[in-house]
């Protein structure tokens, strides 16, 4: 039989396609485009697992499907290279981050060469390139010099906004800033000097310095976004976080809210991604309402939905890190309240909104005024309060919310019913004189209720109307080293951009990648991190970006790569548009998916871009879990236990490395090779084998189950490893990977193999005509392919590959018009044995330059049917008739079949019933 010698085969056609720059994509005016896209992989030092893959096998099909349809495709790769891993390798080693990330980038791109991916390579960027941050420092510098104008709903330019101020100054002017910017006259304005100017502007800028309550932590020298931080605790190496306010550097993301939840009514995204975002928006339509502090100048305004429940406020709440909080607690209860705060304030934001069991708090010792009434009710701080949701106050309510009534309840505080008529005399009035309900009566008259209530606090002067959202402004600064350095200055400790032609801001070199002993960024250990201008020298900032920044745009880059006088060009940008097809993790909902669709609006705004939604289609593909392998050691002794006889032992069982195990089966070498405390290992087998237990978790190097996709290729071939990989289950299901089970997916592609060449290994096709039946198991692919195309049901596809090959097979078809378009039909998934194939069958071009074969659906439409033929109820023979044939012809050749014949024994039937189509039923 001939050889499949699939590394040769392989390595052959990734010379071939890099060679010819195959995949090259251009602005093509004449083609419909097609622009398919992978999440932004980060290149760590361990190199890809055969998880990693997954989401870039589906959209490579994708493209090299969309191709074959006659599209323009866009496919590229890169690399979102700047981040924490690196720099504390740096931090370790001394070893500056820029080798590590050449290394790791080398090494992945290694890996994903050998996969057969249709990347065009030519079109790869490196967030850490300066040619690259060069770009996203520009774009940086344009937020700093917009704001939002309310009236046009739109990011303007700050010039148009300090025209405004010269002229009418900004008591009506509608535009999103800080919340208690001053009111102040056009004279007030241009009588202000130009240090003051700059501080009123940066209460309205895009892009400002504020001081902000961050997570902080010290062993790492750098704030920590929410993801990074679990229960206290920094993800990377488990240091300790504290909360605690800083001057940083934040995006005025809140200004695009209402936008970005209603652009997600024109993504094809899933359902449950689409609620993550509108929940962590978290838009609430209600009042804000000022309490007064009873013997005390403060006062503490709350947001509520609920308005009309104030009668039943038995208490309100601060959040722990609140300065008001400290401000306003007594003498007798500062000991027990103060010491609360310090362990409250530093847990993160996300544990205490997701722990709805843990009840905590103090009591300040402070009252507040309810403003309806006069009353006076307990300040009380609790950590279910967020400094940065609302105000950072909340007006509880017990008997109307849950997590008022736990607190409540376990405080033995006060819990009031508010019904209906208990408005007491010189209240507001409202329907037949009351506004005030239990939450009972109809959403109707809520809401009217809503309407009469804030009309009540804006006419006293002590409240208004508001709409709050849950999202907050985005911190954009860490106190890192490997990051885009800001492009600013600061000049009498105020912010100023350097000049555009000074771009890129490049790194500077350091001693240390750690702060300064005094607690100052990396930065601050340049010998000369200044900025040279007319007026000065004056100190650059020494905060970098966020990682999420250089992952905000890349795709907008993508398209014009190399492109030195402009993030990209507008005609090539707009000719791409959206991304068509975005595949990865779910774990990016809130936050990588967020950013880009907010930088995308502003780009928007800017008019550099025609598109405000980056990604049109988006899917979420599952995570492979391993396949973890285990062996059972008899305690206290270096003996092991085949699973099936570990009952009859007292033994525990032990992680063993997946690599040395087959089909279950330990390699008993390979193990006590693989470590040096099980050289003198001993086995106790069952059926001369050891056999080890399994169970899925997830894959991770502590477990010994991660597969190295470089192995299955070394031993399988890549085409086996994508078909397996999709074969496994939908695409957006979890799933363990079990390699027991990838020889059938090899011995598939043999078969493939087989098909064009006959038994003495000879390529051997024949020009003659195929018949019905190798038609049929042709089209019958074609079909369920394209149908699984518009589904992205990638593992039934491999199923209709396997039967089209097994029916085929069967057929012993060697045909030209069938084996042509069947390979033209797996080369998405197979692209190496298939563009071999083809190179054999003649072609010249790639096989990716060939055309989809058209689906023909008279290929599937029967023209003949296997009778079953019933002899007195018991079906005794099948004979294949011709769809076309009439009762008296069906019933002439039954009666005419020798088996029949037999079975009749020369009587004639008392009776014929005859269905076409489906049964010949003979009564004797």
């Amino acid at each position: 039989m001939a050889e499949y010698t699939f590394r040769e085969i392989e390595k052959k056609w990734q010379a071939y396609w890099e060679k010819n720059q195959t995949f090259l994509a251009k602005v093509n005016p004449d083609k419909p485009k097609f622009y398919t896209l992978d999440m932004f992989p980060y290149p760590s030092g361990a190199g890809l697992h055969v998880g990693h893959p997954l989401g870039y096998i589906a959209s490579d099909i994708v493209a090299r499907f969309k191709a074959l349809k006659g599209f323009n495709v866009l496919h590229p790769m890169g690399y979102d290279s700047f981040g924490l891993p690196a720099e504390q390798y740096a931090i370790q080693t001394g070893q500056h981050p820029a080798i590590t990330t050449e290394q790791n980038i080398t090494r992945y791109t290694e890996q994903l060469k050998n996969i057969g991916f249709a990347f065009d390579w030519s079109k790869e960027v490196r967030t850490s390139n300066p040619d690259y941050y060069k770009w996203t420092q520009w774009i940086f510098m344009k937020l700093f010099n917009s704001y939002y104008d309310q009236d046009a709903d739109k990011a303007l330019s700050i010039e148009s906004l300090i025209s405004k101020f010269e002229t009418i100054g900004n008591a009506s002017v509608k535009a999103v800033c800080d919340d208690e910017t001053p009111t102040f006259s056009a004279d007030e304005w241009n009588a202000f000097s130009d240090q003051e100017k700059q501080e009123m502007l940066l209460k309205y800028r895009l892009t400002f310095l504020a001081e902000t309550t961050v997570n902080w932590c010290s062993a790492l020298g750098t704030v920590l976004s929410n993801d990074e931080v679990k229960d206290g605790f920094s993800e990377r190496g488990g240091h300790p976080v504290e909360r605690k306010k800083m001057m940083q550097w934040s995006m005025r993301i809140t200004a695009y809210a209402d936008r970005l939840l209603k652009g997600l009514d024109k993504v094809d995204w899933s359902e449950p991604i689409k609620e993550m975002q509108r929940n962590w928006i978290g838009k609430s339509i209600g009042a804000e309402v000022i309490f007064d502090v009873k013997d005390s100048e403060e006062k503490i305004k709350v947001f509520t939905t609920r308005v009309d429940t104030i009668y039943g406020v038995t208490y309100l709440a601060l959040a722990p890190e609140s300065d008001l909080a400290a401000a306003l607690i007594t003498e007798d209860q500062r000991e027990q309240a103060e010491a609360y705060i310090e362990v409250a304030k530093n847990r993160s934001e996300r544990e205490r909104m997701s722990d709805v069991k843990t009840i905590s708090g103090a009591f300040t010792g402070s009252y507040a005024i309810n403003p309806f009434n006069g009353e006076e009710i307990q300040i009380w701080v609790a950590d279910y309060v967020l400094a940065g949701y609302g105000t950072g106050a909340v007006m509880a309510v017990p008997a109307h919310d849950e997590r008022d009534y736990n607190f409540a309840k376990h405080f033995d505080l006060e819990i009031r019913q508010v019904i209906e008529g208990s408005m007491e005399e010189g209240s507001f009035p409202g329907k037949d004189g009351y506004i005030i309900n239990s939450g009972f009566i109809s959403n109707m008259y809520m809401k009217e209720a809503m309407i009469k209530a804030i009309e009540f606090l804006e006419e006293k002067g002590i409240g208004k109307g508001k709409i709050q959202y849950r999202m907050r402004d985005a911190i954009f600064t860490r106190q890192r080293y490997w990051g885009e350095p800001l492009p600013v200055y600061f000049k009498e400790g105020l912010p100023y951009l350097v000049d555009e032609k000074d771009l890129p801001l490049v790194l500077p070199e350091v001693d240390k990648y750690l702060p300064t002993e005094d607690g100052e960024p990396p930065l601050a250990r340049a010998t000369d991190w200044t900025y040279k201008t007319a007026d000065g020298e004056f100190p650059l900032e020494k905060s970098t970006m966020p990682g999420w920044a250089g992952s905000s745009w890349y795709f907008f880059r993508y398209t014009d790569p190399k492109n030195e006088s402009e993030f990209a060009d507008k005609a090539k940008t707009d000719y791409w548009g959206s991304v068509d097809l975005y595949i990865g993790g779910s774990e990016h909902a809130t936050g990588h998916l967020l950013y880009s669709r907010f930088w995308t609006k502003f780009l928007y705004d800017l008019g550099v871009v025609s598109i405000d939604e980056p990604f049109q289609k988006m899917i979420n593909q599952g995570m492979i879990q391993g396949r973890s392998n285990f062996v059972y050691r008899v305690k206290g002794t270096n003996q092991f236990v085949s699973h099936g006889l570990k009952d009859q032992y007292d033994t525990f069982a032990m992680h063993v490395d997946v690599n040395i195990v087959y089909n279950d089966q330990l390699n008993l070498d390979k193990f006590k090779a693989w470590r040096p405390d099980l050289a003198d290992a001993e086995f106790i087998l069952e059926d001369g084998k050891y056999i080890c237990g399994s169970e899925v978790e997830k894959m991770s190097k502590s477990k010994y189950n991660v597969v190295n996709p470089d192995d299955i290729i070394e031993r399988y071939g890549a085409d086996t490893l994508r078909l397996y990989e999709m074969f496994l289950g939908p695409l957006e299901q979890f799933k363990p990977w079990n390699t027991n089970g990838i020889d059938g997916v090899f011995k598939f592609l043999r078969k493939l193999w087989n098909l064009y060449h006959n038994n003495a290994g000879e390529f051997q096709v024949s020009d003659a005509e195929p018949s019905q039946k190798e038609y049929k198991a042709l089209h019958k692919a074609i079909k369920k392919l394209e149908e699984d195309m518009e589904n992205f049901s990638f593992n039934t596809s491999v199923s209709s590959f396997m039967i089209c090959v097994n029916e085929l097979t069967a057929l012993k078809s060697n045909k030209r018009k069938i084996l042509e378009p069947l390979a033209i039909l797996i080369s998405p998934y197979a692209p190496h044995i298939t563009e071999e194939l083809w190179s054999l069958l003649g072609n010249e071009e790639s096989i990716t330059k060939a055309t989809f074969p058209a689906f023909d659906e008279s290929y599937l439409v029967e023209s003949s049917f296997e009778y079953p033929v019933m002899i007195n109820g018991k079906m005794r023979v099948k004979i294949n008739l011709d769809l076309s044939l009439s009762k008296d012809q069906i019933q002439e050749a039954a009666l005419a079949d020798e088996t029949v014949k037999k079975w009749l024994d020369g009587k004639a039937p008392k009776k014929i019933i005859i269905v076409p189509g489906k049964i010949v039923n003979l009564v004797v």
